[in-house]
């Protein structure tokens, strides 16, 4: 019953969410299949390492920054796959330059309650958080990647 709920939900969406949330969806699986890589060849599609986009706000997409961010958190609850920390911010990424929008990926490592190294990974777009956030604080950077988007020259 549960399951019929939550698809009659998403078809009662408007259109541009169920593009966005499919969407999501999508790149989610994505970025799960380039987890499953060595992480040396998947850097370089990353950005920029050891950089980071500007912490500015960034008005004008703001909105755009906080719906793709709810559609990576809601839809990573429904994937077939593991969809964490690193997952949603590779998607989130994705998903962000496909716009053009600037973003920064971290990679943070620290130690547990038992002393064992976790690692957690979070996406900024401007001073917006759009996935990891929630933790970040307890982490200790160890690597960033800048994505910046570059204008074409007849642009500015």
């Amino acid at each position: 019953m549960n399951i019929i709920r939550r698809i009659l939900a998403f078809f009662s969406l408007n259109s541009k969410t169920k593009l966005l949330f499919i969407e999501a969806f999508i790149n989610l699986g994505k970025a799960r299949y380039l987890k499953s890589i060595a992480f040396s060849k998947v850097a370089p599609s990353l950005g920029e390492q050891m950089k980071e986009t500007p912490l500015s706000p960034i008005t004008s997409n703001k909105e755009e920054l906080a719906n793709i961010s709810k559609a990576i958190h809601i839809m990573s609850r429904y994937t077939l796959w593991e969809s964490q920390c690193l997952v949603k911010a590779i998607a989130g990424m994705k998903m962000l330059e496909k716009r053009g929008i600037e973003s920064t990926l971290y990679l943070g490592t620290a130690k547990d309650k038992n002393g064992e190294l976790v690692a957690h990974a979070w996406l900024r777009s401007g001073s917006s958080y759009i996935s990891g956030a929630e933790v970040m604080h307890q982490f200790t950077v160890v690597a960033k990647f800048a994505k910046e988007i570059k204008t074409n020259k007849l642009d500015r």
